[in-house]
């Protein structure tokens, strides 16, 4: 089947950031042609639309939706324990009801493809397949007196990255909860892993105060500076919050090719700091976007996210212009697709790349008035959902005129599955 999305405004972010009027024709997944010229399809998409690469969401806990609204106004090391509590008595039942609902809300406001960072990540999986989302999932590993897994981390994520390697949408991958629960044999088998199966590994680091001071008192270096002089940094890791570090740390991981993930809502909620976002763009770090879970953002909602991440650093450093919207919007597609190696299949609208596509309604009053001049900006400090009324993934048409078309099923089945935690 192929799809002509007629006559828009084409937000590239392809190597020059072109912003170009024409159509796009996609088939077998991928987008075949771009032209000013009349294309031919299966299917039509025609109106007054932006069409913009799928966004990529860098840090998530898909399953933990369920949990929106439970663990609130409390610091970090609260929450956490709260979250363990309840992880603690989950199903596979409700797992797979709450990755379900986080993933038709994250399509919802053009979220195509997400990092996960979980236990459970093959009931995950099976959601992602069932809904046909670009999952790269990361199974959490800790060392074994801390966690509630049954056997050992180690090997469940082995076993997992194992069964998955083949899939059509789920990437699988190894996650470290971080240096307060994970020694350094942990640590470097994660990273043996990682680098055995060609798999993404990311981890929580510098994400409080409190964790880079306990981890100072009891090693007497900051734990970025651990990671580094363990020999653990590389390529394929996203490091996610990072809102401790020092000038050295930031040159540790620009050194060693690490990206960041920066969760900058859920940071702000918790209180537990800012991440030095452009001073480690400024020395190469390549910086991409993440939501965390719904239990700490309290949503999905990736265009709430990069609002937030402009507006925090201008203000945090006095400077409107700290951060700008092409930064941003780098940050939400291409930078995300580079930070999980698929710069070269996803992140932008270009011939030959898998059609991640997600179309914004120009006439949307969120959106008014927008021209080649101002939609950067438009998308990245005004749009909302509402004004999202296609997203495509792979090809496939998976939010039609503003609505995923299982929404009120997956919504019920999760309601029900949430009620033995409310």
């Amino acid at each position: 089947m192929s799809i002509v999305i007629e006559n828009v405004m084409i937000v590239t972010q392809n190597a020059d950031r072109e912003i170009k009027k024409g159509s796009i024709l996609v088939e077998d997944g991928r987008i075949k042609e771009i032209s000013e010229k009349t294309l031919f399809g299966d299917t039509v998409i025609s109106g007054k639309y932006a069409a913009v690469p799928g966004f990529v969401n860098l840090h998530a806990h898909v399953a933990m939706s369920l949990l929106r609204g439970m663990v609130d106004d409390v610091s970090l090391d609260k929450f956490l324990e709260g979250t363990f509590k309840v992880d603690a008595q989950r199903t596979r039942e409700d797992i797979y009801a709450g990755a379900m609902l986080g993933m038709v809300e994250m399509l919802g406001s053009g979220i195509t493809t997400f990092v996960d960072f979980y236990y459970g990540e093959d009931i995950i999986a099976e959601a992602a397949e069932a809904l046909g989302m670009r999952a790269h999932l990361a199974w959490c590993v800790l060392d074994e007196k801390f966690t509630t897994q049954k056997g050992s981390p180690l090997k469940n994520a082995e076993n997992f990255i194992m069964k998955y390697r083949t899939s059509k949408f789920v990437k699988p991958g190894v996650a470290v909860q971080g240096v307060y629960v994970a020694d350094e044999d942990t640590w470097l088998k994660a990273k043996e892993i990682s680098e055995k199966y060609g798999t993404i590994c990311t981890y929580h680091l510098a994400e409080t105060k409190r964790e880079v001071y306990e981890f100072m008192n009891a090693r007497h270096l900051r734990p970025c500076e651990f990671l580094d002089k363990i020999g653990f940094l590389g390529e394929h890791q996203i490091a996610v919050h990072c809102c401790y570090l020092k000038r050295n740390e930031i040159k540790a991981l620009a050194r060693n090719r690490v990206s960041v993930g920066h969760c900058p809502v859920s940071n702000m909620k918790l209180a537990s700091g800012i991440a030095p976002v452009p001073e480690m763009l400024d020395a190469g770090i390549n910086v991409g976007l993440g939501t965390d879970s719904n239990a700490s953002n309290n949503a999905l909602n990736f265009l709430r996210e990069v609002h937030v991440a402009g507006l925090l650093h201008k203000l945090f450093l006095e400077n409107a212009s700290a951060m700008t919207a092409q930064q941003l919007l780098d940050m939400m597609t291409i930078n995300g697709a580079r930070a999980i190696g698929m710069e070269k299949e996803i992140g932008s609208i270009e011939v030959g790349k898998k059609a991640d596509i997600v179309l914004f309604n120009l006439s949307a009053p969120c959106l008014v008035p927008t021209t080649e001049k101002n939609i950067v900006s438009n998308i990245v400090y005004s749009a909302n959902p509402a004004a999202i009324d296609y997203v495509l993934v792979n090809g496939e048409i998976k939010v039609e005129h503003g609505r995923f078309n299982r929404c009120s099923e997956i919504a019920e089945m999760a309601e029900n599955a949430a009620k033995k935690f409310l």
